[in-house]
This record gives structure tokens, sequence and C-alpha cells, in this order.
């Protein structure tokens, strides 16, 4: 993921701001009794995993299925791409547990060359396709350019309002006008929270104005990119422990945490890291991926 790809970070601020007031409103106060939390990276189909995260001689049709024994979830971006046909996604639901689930995003013709508008049929096939997941079906999410503009509000809001109500969405914005003017972001969260839509946060080196924090649901989430492996990126992640052991205590239902680095290479090393800290620290139970030494066999 290049998005927000610095060549030199030394300079970065990469604290997390606090949270708006708004949070434990939303939250309730109250620790939800069976929290759940998924954590995952953004894709499966990675040869440089083979002999570190997948045994030595997997072949690429049988990347997921490996996936699927150490994650309890993936970010789909490939689904943006191109809308897979309801055969695949039933297979690639077939490879993992019932307590797995994917995160689809929505197609390209719908954010992007539609960008939300006259999108209904293209919207009705991505939904149709979605239900081949079956429960493994988790928050698939929006995500638009950087051209779409705090003006394209209604258009926003009509969409969002059209979604099946049972249907759960997370919302990525990235153009700079949605967060720096308080009445933008004031009626931007109160219409999402109407629509029971989860604000995406996206922690990346250079947007640090897409960590925002806000949460106008109980579900959390995260997109958090990091830099393959510089010291900076422990320090964020114990960071993140930190901040999601507060949202579990105030009342988070559920968290998405999807781990990214601008080489994918080393997200596997991370994301177990990860996974420990926010084990120990937050008293859950999560499964860490299981990683080789690169001729494959256990570190």
């Amino acid at each position: 993921m290049d998005f927000g790809k610095l060549d030199n970070i030394d300079a970065v601020d990469f604290k997390l701001p606090k949270d708006p007031a708004m949070n434990k409103k939303v939250l309730g106060g109250k620790p939800a009794a069976h929290p759940a939390i998924y954590v995952g990276c953004a894709k499966w189909g990675r040869p440089d995993w083979v002999g570190t995260l997948y045994p030595k001689g997997t072949k690429a049709g049988d990347f997921l299925k490996h996936y699927t024994k150490h994650y309890n979830s993936i970010e789909l971006n490939a689904m943006f791409y191109q809308l897979f046909p309801k055969s695949t996604v039933k297979k690639w639901a077939d490879f993992a547990d019932d307590d797995f689930r994917f995160s689809p995003k929505f197609t390209q013709a719908i954010t992007h060359f539609k960008r939300l508008k006259d999108a209904d049929r293209e919207t009705d096939l991505f939904l149709e396709t979605m239900q081949a997941f079956g429960n493994k079906l988790g928050t698939s999410f929006i995500q638009l350019g950087d051209n779409f503009k705090p003006n394209n509000f209604d258009t926003l809001q009509y969409y969002l309002e059209s979604l099946p109500r049972d249907f759960s969405v997370a919302l990525e914005l990235r153009h700079t006008d949605w967060y720096n003017d308080p009445s933008v972001v004031n009626g931007l969260l109160s219409m999402m929270q109407a629509n029971n839509t989860a604000s995406i946060i996206t922690d990346t080196a250079g947007r640090r104005d897409l960590v925002h924090m806000y949460l106008p649901t109980k579900t959390a989430f995260i997109r958090w990119v990091g830099n393959n492996m510089h010291p900076t990126d422990y320090k964020r992640l114990d960071d993140w422990t930190k901040r999601i052991k507060l949202w579990l205590g105030e009342g988070l239902e559920t968290l998405y945490f999807y781990i990214h680095n601008h080489d994918e290479r080393n997200t596997p090393q991370l994301s177990e890291y990860f996974i420990k800290k926010l084990n120990k620290e937050c008293g859950l139970n999560i499964k860490p991926p299981t990683l080789l030494d690169g001729n494959g066999s256990l570190f």
C-alpha cells in the first residue's frame, strides 16, 4: 500500500490524537460482554510469504487456505478492481472457519467511476455477490478518492441511506476538508451515526489528518500502514494497543485492524508482534500467525 508513503519519516509525529469527546458517549462507558476482535492483512497472494508464513512449496492457489490458518480476517482489496463471481467468493469462504471474517472493498465502478451516483445496478450486484460469503462476511468498506469533497455530502448521504440496514459498512474519506472544518465533521458524523456507518481510521506516515479517531458507531475499523519494520512501527503498534484497550473498556463491540506495509514482505512479522501485544495488554486470546524462518522451520 503506497498511500501516504514518505521517503523520510524521521520528522513524522506518529503520536495518536486524543479521543474526541463523542467517542465515550457513543461507546456507552461499559465493556461489551463479548467484543469481536479481528486482525489481519490486506492480501493473501504474496509469493514472498512462502517459507515465512506459507510452507515451502506452497502453490499460489493454496495461499488463502494457508492464510486462514494464521488469521481470523482479511481486508479484501481485490474486490475493488473487479467483482468476482459468486462461485469464486463461495470458494474463498469455504476455505475459512466460521469465526473468520472477510472485509471486501466496494468496487471502483461504484466509488470511483460512478462516484456513488446512479450506481444502483452496480451496488445490487455487489450486495448480491457478498451474500456468497454467508456468515463469514464482516464489515465491507467504501473508500472514496481524494477528489470526493464535502460538497458531495448529499450524494454520500443518499447512497448510505439506500444500503440495506443489516449490511455492515465502514467509510474511508480521503479529502482533507472532511475533517478540518468542525461543522463538516459534525454533520458527517451525525449522518454516519444515523446510518450505522463506521468511520475508517487510516494511519499512514504521509496523511496524519486521517488519524482522526472518530467512532460514530461501536465498530472501529483501522487501516494501519507500517514502514517495513522501522523502529517506529513497534511504538506505533504499542500506542494502538493502549487505545484499543481504552475503547474496549468503554464499550467497543467490534474491531477490525488491518496491517499494511509499503513492502508487504514484512507484514506477517508486524502482525505477529501486534497480536501478541494485544493479547497481553487487553486479555484477549487471538491466535497469532505461526511464522517460519524462511527455510520452512519454526522460529
